[in-house]
């Protein structure tokens, strides 16, 4: 193999960017990218849904946006079932509070909105002192649940919870959630759009207008009692290098991968990779913070070299 040659094996993606009411700079600030918006709230980095899909950059499907190359080339993702695409992964820059929200599991996603359900996750990449999220929630039953939506009772009713950069966060389906300001996040999700917006401050938008809530298809499908899931995390050693597992189930595994100088596996399942700090080579090809890319099934062998952080998704 020449260095640096397009390959067939790794498809490097070209992010697809949103503006939100609660985003900033930090994606240009932080990773270098060209943003569209003054207030830039999302990355979409590895996206193959209708919403938003990546651009793939070189190699033989350059030009080509990932849904259809999952579409028409299966065998680069192992013949996955699936009709959709089954992960996405996102950075967020919340500039400011993000709207109390919850997400349907499959069931529900598919028969109300014909879009998947969501189970995600966190890393937080960044966070300023004291930073909080919203993770779950006091209430005992859906009727308690409608009763303090009902009398406003927020204060009461949502867990605070602080975090700091390196923590890493489970956020199933059903689970009321928000990010506060000043924390930036890499969020490995399923390949789903459907957010239910609980709360939103009583917030308005340039228009005056405040945004849409969700009340009933929220209490529908958050969790009663909340419930936060134990992780088994676990570590493994190459060499110098480190690569922690997060959390493994029937939604995803995340990992994120911790490259001293170099590593070197060999690999039969395609990965969703995002480089979150430090640069090197992957295969000959140059990779910084800020890049992305799927390692597909048709690499078998994978060769990292230099001093670099990674997140990794895969099913």
């Amino acid at each position: 193999m020449i260095v640096g040659e397009p390959m067939s094996d790794i498809l490097f993606l070209k992010p697809v960017f949103k503006e939100r009411i609660w985003g900033g700079q930090r994606l240009q600030t932080e990773f270098g990218y060209e943003i569209p918006f003054e207030r830039t709230g999302e990355c979409w980095a590895i996206s193959a849904h209708p919403n938003g899909a990546s651009l793939v950059t070189e190699g033989p499907y350059q030009g080509k946006t990932l849904d259809v190359v999952y579409a028409k080339y299966r065998h680069l993702f192992n013949h996955h079932p699936s009709d959709r695409f089954p992960l996405l992964t996102k950075i967020l820059d919340a500039n400011d509070d993000l709207s109390v929200q919850v997400h349907p599991d499959d069931a529900y996603g598919l028969k109300v909105e014909q879009d998947l359900g969501k189970t995600e996750c966190w890393y937080v990449l960044d966070a300023i002192e004291g930073a909080e999220i919203i993770y779950g929630h006091t209430a005992e039953s859906k009727a308690e649940l409608k009763q303090m939506i009902e009398n406003g009772q927020w204060k009461e009713l949502l867990i605070h919870q602080k975090v700091k950069k390196g923590d890493f966060i489970y956020v199933p389906s059903g689970t009321i959630h928000a990010i506060g300001k000043g924390i930036l996040i890499l969020e490995s999700q399923q390949s789903s759009d459907t957010t239910y917006r609980l709360y939103d401050y009583d917030r308005v938008d340039d228009q005056g207008k405040t945004r849409e809530l969700h009340i009933e298809k929220s209490i529908d499908v958050t969790r009663t009692p909340h419930i936060t899931e134990n992780l088994s995390i676990k570590t493994a050693q190459f060499n110098q290098s480190v690569i922690t597992t997060f959390v493994s189930n029937a939604f995803f595994t995340v990992e994120k991968w911790d490259i001293i100088e170099s590593l070197s596996l060999k690999t039969n399942h395609f990965k969703l990779m995002s480089v979150i700090d430090g640069s090197g080579f992957i295969n000959g090809h140059p990779i910084q913070k800020g890049s992305h890319f799927i390692i597909t099934a048709m690499a078998k062998d994978i060769h990292f070299k230099g001093n670099l952080s990674l997140i990794c998704s895969y099913v």
